[in-house]
């Protein structure tokens, strides 16, 4: 990939609503990818002809900030693709089946309703693969939903305690939404001291000093099936216990999930104690050891390295763009 893949970016659309994103917060991922696509010396190509792939550049997180309602988010993506189908001849060439979208905002899978063809045969990189919402593993790539809460992209990951020292069995803290956080403060809302769930937090308590003390980060899905905890458990040497419905974690083509991470039903969110006490001591530190080796995929750097998140969606994109045969 590293030596052939090339990717031409459209040079059409104005910003904020294209060739720009947020770049922190809870769907930095689309600024953050956007703005080093737009960059790319090693990727990126300027002549159409030799590319691989197409890049529609549009931000759906922008998009929600100037629009409030999905009409208009559609009929923006389906005249942005009128014009590009206009001006150039790639898309007609493969309807549409060599070009990507990035989005990590909820309205991102939405957005591309409104163009059949980027549902029926575009990849869509996508932090909410939510199969029950036409989200296909074999053409579409799950990608991380990442936090960044301050300026610096370096130095997130600390990786935490070692397994010896991690005295919490499992934490969780977050906001009551969604269909399966409920069942979960129903069974365990402050009232076990190993398995420690918390709507917010007590004064005192730190976010992060609890997860880097925790053997197992439990990430129920919210309102919808990708949640960023998945990745700050990674980043801070915490197993992740996925408990969601119908959710492609990210780069799962790739990476195996079930040696770094614990999938419970939500039928067992009731168990979850008896789930976690029953993994043997050896096959968690095993799945631990791992995640230290996995979390390096998905950090993000201030300029692209090998093996991060922003290579390892361009890798994941790269994978669906062999199976796409040009007619």
């Amino acid at each position: 990939m590293e030596k052939q893949f090339k990717i031409f970016v459209y040079k059409e659309g104005e910003v904020p609503l294209f060739h720009d994103g947020p770049c922190r917060m809870i769907y930095t991922i689309e600024g953050q990818f956007i703005n080093k696509m737009e960059i790319n010396t090693k990727f990126r190509t300027h002549n159409p002809h030799h590319a691989h792939a197409f890049f529609l550049p549009y931000s759906v997180t922008r998009m929600r900030h100037f629009l409030h309602d999905l009409r208009s988010f559609g009929r923006i993506v389906a005249d942005y693709v009128n014009i590009i189908t206009a001006k150039h001849p790639h898309w007609n060439r493969s309807l549409g089946a060599d070009h990507f979208i990035l989005a990590c905002h909820d309205w991102g899978t939405y957005s591309s309703f409104y163009v059949p063809e980027l549902v029926r045969n575009s990849i869509r990189a996508l932090c909410k693969a939510n199969t029950s919402e036409r989200f296909d593993p074999m053409k579409d790539v799950s990608i991380p939903e990442i936090n960044i809460r301050g300026n610096k992209l370096e130095g997130l990951n600390n990786g935490g305690l070692s397994p010896s020292k991690r005295s919490i069995l499992a934490f969780f803290a977050g906001g009551n939404h969604g269909p399966i956080r409920p069942i979960l403060f129903k069974h365990w809302k402050r009232k076990d001291q190993d398995i420690q769930v918390y709507e917010y937090l007590p004064k005192g308590l730190s976010y992060i000093d609890l997860m880097r003390k925790s053997k197992y980060c439990l990430c129920p899905s919210g309102y919808e099936v990708a949640s960023p905890r998945v990745v700050e458990a990674l980043y801070n040497g915490c197993v992740p216990v996925l408990i969601s419905k119908d959710y492609v974690p990210p780069f799962s083509d790739v990476l195996d999930w079930k040696t770094f991470s614990v999938t419970v039903p939500i039928e067992e969110i009731g168990e979850l104690k008896k789930r976690l006490m029953g993994i043997p001591e050896r096959q968690y530190k095993r799945m631990q050891k791992r995640v230290v080796q996995v979390k390096r995929h998905f950090e993000l750097n201030s300029t692209p390295k090998r093996y991060d998140v922003f290579h390892m969606i361009l890798h994941s994109i790269w994978l669906r763009r062999l199976n796409v045969r040009l007619w």
